[in-house]
């Protein structure tokens, strides 16, 4: 499965998000992250549904939307409507994850669940088969620039065999904290199909660099 780079927009300058966004296509980008914050389930507080629509307009690739929110149902068909083309809730948010899960299927979304890093995958045992993705966080989720967490490589591995396991070799893994090239090599190798870079693309020198220095084969 070829890995596919997924730049936060978290790690990019708030007052030219259109223009983030524009380079990273042109960088070579196969995905743009947006971690949305409400303050209350992380710590920090990011974007709504009016700033995603904005953004909408300055590219084609997919809009990756990673709800990092309290009672995440309540408020899907608004992120969809805004142009999420996936969207990924927390297991630890939601009352009835199955049901929230159908609720994005039927809006016609990719559909995905993000896991943090103290959080077993065995909650993912009854809805493995509902899912698209599943995001596995290698930080604490909230801010970035945070080191990744060695352990989140034996739970890649753990889900990936469940998948093999299950028949949904289709379904992807992708990973978010603390990803630079050595650690992106370890996910990969354990199963990670997505990778989620800020800090690491938007501190470098050139995008392009950053991006193509990512790409595992």
């Amino acid at each position: 499965m070829a890995v596919q780079i997924a730049p936060s927009i978290l790690s990019a300058d708030f007052a030219k998000l259109g223009e983030a966004i524009h380079s990273l296509e042109q960088a070579g980008a196969d995905v743009i992250h947006i971690d949305v914050m409400d303050g209350h389930f992380v710590p920090n507080l990011t974007f709504g549904p009016p700033v995603i629509s904005t953004l909408r307009k300055y590219t084609r690739l997919p809009f990756d939307v990673h709800l990092m929110i309290e009672n995440p149902e309540r408020s899907l068909q608004a992120y969809r409507d805004a142009g999420a083309d996936w969207i990924t809730v927390h297991a630890e948010a939601c009352t009835h994850l199955q049901r929230t899960l159908a609720q994005i299927r039927d809006m016609g979304a990719l559909v995905g669940v993000a896991l943090n890093p103290a959080t077993s995958e065995h909650v993912l045992d009854y809805v493995y088969e509902d899912l698209d993705l599943i995001l596995v966080m290698t930080v604490n989720p909230g801010f970035g620039g945070q080191s990744f967490l060695p352990s989140s490589v034996k739970k890649i591995q753990r889900i990936r065999e469940q998948l093999v396991e299950r028949g949904l070799r289709h379904v992807k893994i992708e990973v978010d904290g603390g990803i630079v090239p050595e650690t992106a090599e370890r996910c990969v190798n354990a199963g990670a199909s997505i990778l989620v870079a800020g800090s690491y693309v938007f501190r470098a020198n050139s995008l392009g660099g950053a991006i193509s220095s990512l790409r595992i084969h």
